[in-house]
């Protein structure tokens, strides 16, 4: 329990303050490495905290590791960069590698235990080239299905409202079929402000700042290797690599090459504002010539079951509407926060304990493969 409480933080401030502790600890490989902080919403002391140093010699490679796109996913993402910098950054060799380390890109939602930034705005359908091709009337599903995803009024007792809610998402998945619910959630929505997985009318301040930091990168080093920390998606207490199929590799040939089990491509036709997606079109536009992995590692929780998928659907709808319209239950209010953490920061030993182990699994895999770790540090943890 030491351990898990060594990197698991309870709030934002918390987790923030433990981030920046590891400057001293980045130092000791990259002695001019810097801490950068950004201020960004309404709210005062809400930052994104980077932590960067170029190579000593040449750059090479580049490690880049962000967390809390989802706010409330933060805190998982922290754990994790937590771990490399006790058990793999000393095996990188600084003389070539430089180091971008990113905590809070949504400071807003792990502050407030929300996915969605302060103007609920999913920052992961955020990410275009220019303001202008930002989509508009695009997810006809959603659209067509809008009645389940918008809040209309107050939360009401909680076992009425989740029958409510699984006979309509259930006939909607019956109507259009499962891929029609599916897409109004990946593809995400840029009509309802209020509605769930809304991707903005205009970039977000931190999506602007992760942008500005992609670019950085690419235009210093000739490989980056980006593992953005995330929680939710795949098989419970295991982690998932998603990816975009702009890296042009199929999943059972990313299988092969980094030795996971648990593999999703996505079309980036379907998914849209991704922000990994974005980083390899600014590079294919920008830089061509370099050499980027840039993927999303999900830790599971409630696993890849129909009934699973209900659970999501209904605690992220549920949360959405609380937030926006309340309630008079008090036990509605408590199961609906409940069940919000069980989906995305579980209390529980053995999760916490299985994103160590798998976030291990993924940091030794991704940086062994595009080496960053050598062979030898690969097979030797400290």
């Amino acid at each position: 329990m030491s351990e898990i409480n060594r990197y698991f933080k309870e709030t934002y401030t918390e987790s923030r303050e433990r981030f920046r502790d590891l400057l001293s600890q980045v130092r000791e490989k990259w002695p001019d490495a810097e801490l950068f902080t950004e201020n960004v919403g309404r709210e005062e002391d809400n930052t994104i905290d980077v932590i960067y140093s170029e190579a000593a010699s040449s750059n090479e490679k580049a490690v880049f590791m962000t967390s809390g796109e989802h706010g409330i996913e933060g805190y998982t993402g922290a754990a994790a960069i937590h771990l490399f910098v006790d058990k793999y950054m000393p095996k990188v060799d600084s003389s070539d590698t430089g180091i971008c380390l990113v905590h809070g890109i949504n400071p807003w939602g792990m502050r407030h235990f929300r996915r969605v930034t302060e103007n609920n705005v999913d920052l992961n359908r955020n990410y275009f080239l220019e303001p202008s091709s930002i989509p508009r009337h695009i997810n006809e599903n959603y659209e067509k299905e809008s009645h389940i995803f918008q809040p209309v009024a107050p939360v009401e007792e909680i076992g009425k409202e989740k029958t409510e809610l699984y006979e309509a998402i259930t006939k909607g998945m019956m109507d259009k079929g499962t891929s029609g619910i599916r897409g109004a959630k990946s593809m995400g929505q840029f009509v309802f402000e209020r509605g769930v997985y809304y991707g903005g009318r205009s970039a977000e301040p931190s999506a602007e700042y992760m942008k500005s930091w992609q670019k950085r990168l690419l235009d210093t080093f000739e490989r980056i290797a980006h593992m953005d920390w995330h929680t939710a998606l795949g098989p419970t207490n295991e982690v998932t690599m998603v990816i975009s199929d702009r890296h042009e590799k199929e999943e059972q040939e990313l299988q092969d090459t980094y030795g996971m089990e648990n593999v999703k491509v996505f079309s980036h036709e379907d998914v849209k504002g991704d922000s990994t997606d974005y980083f390899y079109t600014l590079r294919n536009d920008k830089a061509p010539s370099k050499k980027l992995f840039s993927a999303l590692f999900e830790f599971g929780t409630f696993g890849t079951s129909y009934e699973a998928e209900l659970r999501e659907f209904t605690t992220i709808i549920l949360e959405n509407q609380l937030y926006w319209e309340g309630t008079d239950y008090e036990e509605s209010r408590e199961w609906i926060q409940k069940e919000l953490m069980n989906m995305f920061y579980p209390g529980e030993k053995e999760w916490r304990e299985s994103v160590l182990r798998e976030g291990a699994r993924a940091i030794e895999a991704v940086l062994s493969q595009e080496g960053i770790l050598t062979s030898e540090s690969a097979g030797s943890r400290s």
